[in-house]
């Protein structure tokens, strides 16, 4: 099977390449829509796990596109920004499922139809628990900074905190029992 990773984060985007190839899935990476259109083109892949931010692009507008080089491919839409209104206007375009992100590897497997639906025994098995708010709101300080291009100060009134908060935030970087798209 061969995929197409569409998605302007690189770390995140490279991270999941590996977790995939490690289960025998073959992807290729891209970080803005030309560059998407242009591999998918050249690889024709199976599946097309596209972001809903790319910048100034927008993954709503990939899915049409994508969908005319390989009508049969999967589009799966991740996003950090998870809304009804994304998740409704990204079907009625055409895609094939929507994810949150981060979206482990098991729950893409699942979306892909490669994996059987976990069984439902009461309990929630590893795959199928949520990102935990630190982490997520360990992100959410990350997108902040980025905007703000490394500005506490900026990204502490963005968030709506003081600074000294934001800094001590900064300085309980979440742990390795944090689960996240390696897993």
């Amino acid at each position: 099977m061969k995929g197409l990773l569409v998605d302007d984060d690189e770390l995140y985007a490279r991270t999941l390449q590996r977790s995939l190839a490690r289960k025998g899935i073959e992807t290729e990476i891209a970080f803005d829509a030309a560059t998407a259109l242009a591999l998918a083109r050249e690889h024709a892949p199976d599946f097309a796990l596209v972001d809903l931010k790319l910048g100034a692009d927008s993954g709503l507008a990939l899915i049409e596109p994508l969908r005319s080089v390989r009508a049969d491919m999967r589009i799966l839409l991740v996003t950090g920004y998870a809304s009804v209104a994304t998740a409704v206007e990204s079907i009625k375009r055409g895609a094939d499922d929507y994810l949150p992100k981060p979206a482990t590897v098991p729950t893409i497997l699942r979306a892909l139809g490669l994996e059987a639906p976990a069984e439902s025994s009461g309990t929630p098995s590893a795959d199928d628990t949520m990102t935990p708010l630190s982490r997520l709101e360990w992100e959410h300080i990350q997108q902040a900074l980025a905007e703000t291009d490394g500005n506490i100060s900026a990204a502490a009134r963005l968030l709506g905190m003081h600074r000294r908060s934001l800094q001590r935030k900064l300085a309980k970087r979440p742990g390795p029992e944090r689960r996240w798209v390696d897993e």
